[in-house]
């Protein structure tokens, strides 16, 4: 199996109609050769409608907490993209739908098994935390981000870029100042390797 095969198998699974039908593909973007992979949550309407994972302002956010510039990051060779969900799951009351809940174990062991050279895999959000971190997943997403070097080398937690979160970085300045150079400092390590 390879990744196109995945990705036309994604397209024409019998619960992607929905999505195909609005011309809507699949979103994630990884090679065999990626070597830093993100898993987010899932495409915001923006990116859905782009077909871009991470082209709005929270991926200006994520490109700046990484250390790296757009091209670098849309360079699949290096950072493969892979969320939760690789379809707009839809609006709810208090902001987007969390992703269909048997997507990533249908999916990601199939993409995972074709990147051999990942050598750090950036959990994004709760969702994929929980899913990724199972019993580990410490008490909260904060707690989890806060114990970053327990899941190292393998992963690392970070909280959602999301403008809507301003308010979080506020109330956790710890993020900023501790965390992010130690993921930047890793990420530069990685790629220069």
């Amino acid at each position: 199996m390879t990744i196109d095969s995945i990705r036309n198998d994604i397209i024409n699974h019998s619960d992607q109609t929905e999505f195909t039908s609005k011309g809507w593909k699949p979103l994630f973007d990884v090679s065999s050769s990626s070597k830093i992979l993100i898993i987010g949550q899932a495409p915001g309407i923006k990116t859905q409608e782009k077909n871009l994972l991470w082209m709005d302002q929270s991926g200006k956010k994520l490109r700046s907490w990484l250390g790296v510039d757009e091209k670098t990051f849309y360079d699949n060779k290096l950072f493969g993209q892979m969320p939760m969900d690789f379809y707009f799951p839809g609006k709810s009351k208090s902001g987007d739908k969390p992703p269909r809940k048997d997507f990533a174990s249908m999916w990601h062991p199939k993409l995972l098994s074709l990147m051999p050279n990942v050598k750090l895999i950036i959990l994004i959000g709760q969702y994929s935390q929980s899913y990724y971190l199972g019993k580990d997943f410490n008490q909260n997403l904060t707690q989890t981000v806060k114990s970053y070097n327990q899941y190292l080398p393998k992963y690392f937690p970070l909280p959602h870029p999301s403008p809507l979160n301003l308010f979080w970085l506020k109330k956790n300045p710890w993020f900023e100042t501790d965390v992010l150079p130690v993921l930047q400092q890793m990420i530069q390590e990685i790629l220069h390797t």
